[in-house]
C-alpha cells in the first residue's frame, strides 16, 4: 500500500520524538524514517521506538546519523523523497549547556543549519510541504506573574540553552523569508511523559523518591517563590502538532512575526513543589525536600515561564487528556517499567 505522506523526524529515538512517531502511527497512514545520533538522551536507545506496541517495520526506516554534519548523497537516497521534516532534534538539558555552553550552542546551531539545507533542496525540487521547528517556552524568558506571553512577541533568552533555540526560530524564520520554504514553528511548555531521560524534572523526583533522599525545589533568592511551569503530557504535544499540520494553513511571515507560530501550553499552571507533591502522592510515598536558591544552582533559570494558548485553542485545539491524569499514568508506567529510571 503506498503512504499518503513520508515524514522524516530528526530525534526520534529521543523522548518527544518517540511519542510523536507513536502518534503518528496510531493516526495516520504515514511512513516515517528516523534521524537520530543515538546520544545521552536517547538512553536505551532504539527500545523507545521499537519496544512501543505501535512499531510497525512495514512503515519506519530508523538511520543512525550525526545531523550536526551536512547530509550528504548517499544518505539522502537512503531517506528519499519525505513531504514533512519534524525537526525534534536538539540538546535540551539546561544543566548541561551551562556547563558547557559552547559544544551545546554548536550543536544545536549546526543541526539546524543541515535540516534547513535538506529542507531547502526538498522545497527547490517541490517535494516538501512542510518543515516543522520545535521549540520552548523558554525563549520569551520569565514571566512575571499573571503575563502569559502570545506567539511572534520578542525573545528574551536567559540562558545558553534557550539561547540556541532562539537562534535556530531565527534561522528558521531566515530561511522561509529568503527561500521561501513553508515552516511552522510550536513553542512549548515542559512536557512529561513516560520514557523520559533521568535527568529531567519528573524521573528525578520518581528517583529521589523511591531513594528516600531530598529533592531540590528551585526558588528565588529569598526563598518566597518557587518556580512555575505548566506541564503538558508528550502525546498532548503530538496530538497538538498532527492538528496544526492538518487545520493551521499559515506559515512563517517576515511582516508578521506571530504567523506560523503556535503555542502549545498545559492545561494548569502548578508551582515546582506542588508538582513534586502530586508525583509523590501518586507513588504512594511522602516528598521529601529542600529549598534552593536558583540563581546559585541553576544560574540563568527562569522562576516562571508562561504562554498564551488561545491561538490554538480558538483553532478549536484543547488538551486531550488533564495533566493531573498524565501523573497518575506516567507513575503508574514507569513503577512498571523501571529500566527508565536507570536504577
Amino acid at each position: 500500500m503506498k503512504m499518503t505522506k513520508k515524514v522524516l523526524i530528526t530525534g526520534m529515538c529521543g523522548f518527544l520524538g518517540s511519542h510523536l512517531y507513536e502518534h503518528i502511527m496510531v493516526n495516520t497512514d504515514w511512513e516515517v524514517v528516523s534521524l537520530d545520533r543515538l546520544g545521552h538522551t536517547t538512553l536505551h536507545g532504539f527500545d523507545r521506538v521499537t519496544e512501543s506496541d505501535h512499531y510497525d517495520c512495514t512503515r519506519t526506516k530508523m538511520l543512525t546519523y550525526d545531523i550536526t554534519k551536512p547530509i550528504g548523497t548517499g544518505l539522502k537516497k537512503e531517506i528519499g523523497d519525505v513531504n514533512i521534516i519534524f525537526n525534534v532534534a536538539s540538546s535540551s538539558h539546561v544543566d548541561n549547556s551551562i556547563s558547557g555552553p559552547r559544544d551545546f550552542i554548536l550543536n544545536n546551531i549546526n543541526l539546524q543549519i543541515t535540516m534547513l539545507d535538506f529542507a531547502l533542496e526538498l522545497h527547490r525540487e517541490g517535494k516538501l510541504d512542510l518543515f516543522y521547528q520545535f521549540s520552548t517556552d523558554e525563549t520569551y524568558s520569565t514571566a512575571p506573574e499573571g503575563v502569559f506571553y502570545k506567539e511572534g512577541e520578542r525573545h528574551n533568552p536567559g540562558n545558553p540553552y534557550s539561547a540556541s533555540k532562539s537562534s535556530q526560530e531565527m534561522l528558521c524564520r531566515a530561511y522561509s523569508n529568503t527561500y521561501k520554504i513553508p515552516i511552522v514553528i510550536s513553542n512549548c511548555m515542559n512536557i512529561i511523559a513516560e520514557k523520559q531521560h533521568p535527568e529531567k524534572f519528573f524521573p528525578k523526583v520518581m528517583n529521589k523518591v523511591l531513594k528516600g533522599e531530598e529533592i531540590s525545589i528551585h526558588a528565588s533568592p529569598d526563598g518566597k517563590q518557587i518556580g512555575k511551569r505548566h506541564y503538558i503530557h508528550a502525546r498532548n504535544v503530538a496530538d497538538a502538532v498532527l492538528f496544526i499540520v492538518n487545520n493551521a494553513k499559515d506559515r512563517l511571515h517576515h511582516i508578521d512575526a506571530s504567523s506560523g507560530v503556535y503555542n502549545i501550553v498545559g492545561d494548569v499552571e502548578y508551582d515546582n513543589l506542588e508538582f513534586a507533591k502530586k508525583i509523590a502522592y501518586a507513588m504512594g510515598q511522602p516528598l521529601k525536600y529542600k529549598i534552593v536558591n536558583m540563581d546559585v544552582d541553576r544560574p540563568g533559570v527562569d522562576l516562571r515561564y508562561a504562554l498564551d494558548g488561545e491561538k490554538l485553542e480558538k483553532l478549536g485545539w484543547n488538551n486531550p487528556v488533564s495533566t493531573e491524569d498524565n501523573i497518575k499514568n506516567i507513575v503508574k508506567w514507569t513503577l512498571g517499567n523501571r529500566k527508565w529510571l536507570n536504577i
